[in-house]
């Protein structure tokens, strides 16, 4: 078999609720193969082990050394993401990386620095801008059959804040909330179809429940270099629903029933503590005693992150779960897209193209780190009430082209040069 024909040899690091979500795309790309894993939970090593045949480590350390690792997947927790990728990059590994790319812009470029040092490369997803519909969007507009993209929706409502969560999962100094965990897809999408940087945002965030004291819903407003503007809303509190607007398609391209409103809240109230909460969640991860494995949806359509509409000179966009609706001048029609054969197979091709075909990826570290600089805005301009620059800059170990001009008024977001010492063990908690 030609090196260009071989699968790629992953090692997992972190067998949680992102690996879950990854693995349906493991088992049917023959593009991939598992050939190790770490996680601090036993049940999930032995879990991996047996799945597998492949060892499973407890720490990342092991992992990257492994000689049958190529490329290491990183998918644990988000405050841990910055440690385990540099880990990799050290032991000259690749690094397919969770969103959000890191809590701090300085944690950022110290992994862009060590993947480029190292000579691997750094892909930041899955995240839903890898999505068909919204690259088809994005392939559409750069046609320039509609004129220039003017403004874009985007909007989201879930339940996101009453899914089982560990303690650190409602802390925003952590990476909790949805600001890193939801904002990070909802601005990737706005972002690749806007085409153009950020340069300004103005956001408020809500977080009504003090018993989940972090973000729940934010709101916000971004201007970019080329005159686009977009509005973007999200609320996670579990009460309407937005897939209800998407032909009641779920977010993983499922069809949902419409009877299971309020499911959320009647799953976490089988939990008396956070303790509790923790160990619910535990349960139903990989390698937990209520995981249930991936099972193939015959009809599955395309993954989504909610209604979002991009207006044009000559038309208004809107990418849904079986294709495109382009609504013209005179007339509306549909561009339908096939049902994937591989859920998440964008993230492959793209994985793929990068390391047997060296075509740089779309998603790289520059473009999470931008991702990551609008998602640390809208939380500042939140707390401050006020518009927030982003502003790219030379960095001591990467660096990003400078905006033409800053907007009038707007002050210059905080570029922080000194983070805290990163860690790259993490506990379980089973035990909690």
């Amino acid at each position: 078999m030609s090196a260009a024909a071989e699968p790629i040899r992953i090692g997992v690091a972190g067998l949680g609720r992102a690996f879950t979500l990854m693995l349906p795309t493991f088992l049917a790309d023959a593009r991939v193969r598992l050939v190790a894993a770490c996680d601090p939970r036993a049940e999930a090593r032995a879990r991996f082990t047996a799945d597998f045949d492949a060892p499973a480590f407890e720490d990342i350390a092991a992992l990257a050394a492994h000689p049958e690792v190529e490329a290491v997947y990183v998918a644990t927790p988000h405050q841990f993401h910055a440690a385990h990728t540099l880990a990799a990059a050290a032991a000259g590994k690749h690094v397919l990386l969770e969103k959000p790319m890191a809590l701090t812009l300085a944690e950022c470029d110290l992994m862009i620095g060590a993947c480029r040092a190292a000579g691997v490369r750094l892909i930041v997803g899955h995240c839903h801008s890898f999505d068909a519909p919204y690259l088809h969007t994005r392939a559409l507009l750069r046609s320039g059959d509609f004129g220039r993209v003017r403004m874009i929706q985007a909007l989201n409502y879930t339940d996101f804040l009453y899914r089982p969560r560990r303690p650190e999962e409602l802390q925003t100094s952590a990476g909790g909330g949805v600001v890193f965990s939801q904002a990070a897809h909802q601005v990737d999408v706005v972002r690749l179809l806007a085409g153009s940087p950020v340069e300004r945002v103005r956001a408020v965030t809500g977080a009504w429940d003090p018993e989940r004291d972090t973000e729940g819903a934010y709101a916000m407003l971004m201007w970019f270099r080329d005159g686009v503007f977009a509005s973007l809303s999200y609320n996670g509190y579990g009460h309407f629903d937005s897939d209800e607007w998407t032909g009641w398609i779920g977010e993983m391209g499922a069809a949902k029933n419409p009877a299971d409103h309020g499911g959320a809240r009647r799953r976490l109230a089988q939990a008396g503590s956070a303790a509790q909460e923790a160990r619910l969640k535990n349960a139903g991860t990989y390698g937990g005693p209520s995981y249930q494995p991936p099972q193939p949806a015959a009809a599955a359509l395309h993954q989504h992150f909610g209604p979002v509409i991009v207006s044009c000179d000559r038309a208004d966009l809107r990418p849904v779960p079986d294709g495109v609706w382009i609504h013209g001048d005179a007339q509306k029609r549909h561009e339908a897209l096939p049902p994937p054969a591989v859920p998440r197979s964008e993230v492959i091709d793209e994985l793929h193209a990068a390391l047997r075909a060296g075509t740089d990826p779309l998603h790289d570290g520059p473009w999470a780190r931008s991702t990551l600089a609008v998602c640390l805005a809208l939380l500042r301009s939140s707390k401050e009430q006020r518009d927030v620059a982003i502003e790219p800059r030379i960095c001591r170990v990467c660096s990003f082209a400078a905006h033409r001009r800053r907007p009038q008024g707007a002050q210059q977001a905080a570029h922080p040069t000194n983070p805290a010492p990163l860690k790259a063990t993490w506990r379980s908690t089973r035990d909690l």
